[in-house]
């Protein structure tokens, strides 16, 4: 196939792909969100300090988080009847689908007592790695400072007198403790109702938070909602390719989401305009050639120019299609972006271009370190075609990202097994 991607709202970039590959595509593209602040979290600390940076981080996913729920629940078909009274099992079923909860990496332990009160406990938690090798005060950042508000907010999408309230929480004592940790989730009507914190509003208005895309064919072989039981693992290879077409895009624009909630909370904080893009450009390259690298061993793609442009095909920076005005063609060496929604959000493609193709080289060279890119046309309507240089080293921002457990994470073959209340 030598174009990818349309402008068109029906058309994704993963439609291609065979219902096989998507399976084992989405849980990745889950990972691959949670690494976006493996990325952009150092150089938060790095240009504010360790305050501000949990400051930020509370809010981008503050921000996000009830939105894209929302979205998921209801192009799966497990939504609440009424918006706003939805149980234990739909915010379980959400965290499940959400990219601050990626599969195994995140090992969420689900129990249901019954339609209001339930449990979760984290066998294995990747950040928590991720994080305790940088001493307690980071730990206690993330599992109570972040946590506390973050997982109220993710609640509030399904029900806004729901609570998420710890057991037991890091710092670990004793050092090895596992789980790592176990919350209660618990909806009484006696409960004050959470509202969302300030960062939702301005999100909620973005291009992203209301994009249309193509509804889920009911008629696809495999399972086209998770309206079913709550189950332990999801199987993805049950759902159908329709399903998983679908998911993919929404896990990409749950990205988005977060992006541009990043995006404000930096700039809130910045002394310029220039440095907040700065910061948002080197969050941008880091994720940028981790996911390349990822996709590309994934798909076992070829490792030259059309692998690595397929690669990107796929890759998060230009997807979903319908908020990405791109095409490409991997045996031309060829991408054309146009001016679409994404660049009116201020996405991620927006710090792309003839002003700066740092992105695209990392994404590239995560491929083959010899390849590079020549870009011309304006900010926003621009043509990069690849070419070969020499090799090169891998970029700083890349490396950082690296130092996450979640880069070299590998998923493992499980058993879907329901849950029911006990």
């Amino acid at each position: 196939m030598s174009q990818t991607g349309s402008p068109s709202t029906g058309t994704s970039r993963y439609a291609d792909l065979s219902r096989e590959e998507l399976a084992r595509l989405v849980p990745e593209l889950l990972l691959i969100g949670q690494l976006i602040d493996r990325s952009g979290m150092a150089w938060c600390i790095q240009a504010f300090g360790r305050q501000a940076m949990t400051d930020i981080a509370i809010e981008e996913w503050a921000g996000s988080s009830p939105i894209y729920t929302r979205r998921m629940q209801r192009a799966l078909g497990y939504a609440p009847a009424v918006e706003g009274q939805g149980d234990v099992v739909t915010i379980f079923k959400g965290l499940q689908l959400d990219i601050g909860a990626p599969p195994q990496f995140m090992d969420f332990r689900y129990t249901v007592h019954d339609p209001w009160h339930g449990e979760f406990r984290l066998d294995h938690c990747g950040a928590l790695m991720d994080v305790e090798p940088m001493g307690p005060d980071y730990v206690k950042a993330m599992c109570h400072d972040i946590e506390d508000p973050t997982f109220d907010a993710t609640a509030v999408a399904t029900n806004p007198r729901a609570q998420v309230r710890p057991l037991h929480r890091p710092p670990r004592v004793p050092a090895d403790r596992s789980p790592h940790c176990a919350w209660t989730v618990t909806i009484e009507e006696s409960h004050p109702a959470v509202e969302p914190l300030a960062p939702y509003f301005e999100v909620v208005r973005t291009r992203a938070a209301t994009l249309a895309l193509a509804p889920i064919d009911p008629a696809d072989e495999g399972l086209g909602d998770y309206a079913g039981p709550l189950v332990s693992d999801l199987d993805f290879g049950a759902f159908s390719h329709s399903a998983l077409v679908r998911m993919a895009d929404e896990v990409c624009l749950q990205m988005h989401l977060l992006n541009v909630s990043f995006v404000l909370a930096v700039r809130a904080r910045s002394e310029s305009e220039e440095q907040a893009r700065e910061i948002c450009r080197k969050q941008l390259v880091g994720i940028a050639g981790i996911a390349a690298e990822r996709l590309h061993r994934l798909l076992d793609l070829p490792a030259d120019a059309g692998g690595a442009l397929r690669a990107l095909a796929l890759h998060p920076l230009l997807n979903p299609a319908a908020y990405v005005e791109a095409s490409l063609d991997p045996e031309g060496g060829r991408l054309d972006v146009r001016p679409g929604d994404a660049h009116a959000d201020g996405a991620w493609i927006s710090l792309c271009g003839p002003q700066d193709v740092s992105a695209l080289q990392a994404a590239l060279r995560a491929v083959d370190d010899r390849l590079d890119v020549e870009v011309e046309g304006t900010a926003e309507e621009w043509t990069a075609r690849v070419v070969t240089g020499e090799p090169t080293k891998e970029p700083d921002e890349v490396a950082v990202t690296r130092f996450s457990t979640g880069s070299s994470f590998e998923f493992e073959a499980r058993r879907s097994l329901p849950i029911y209340p006990v």
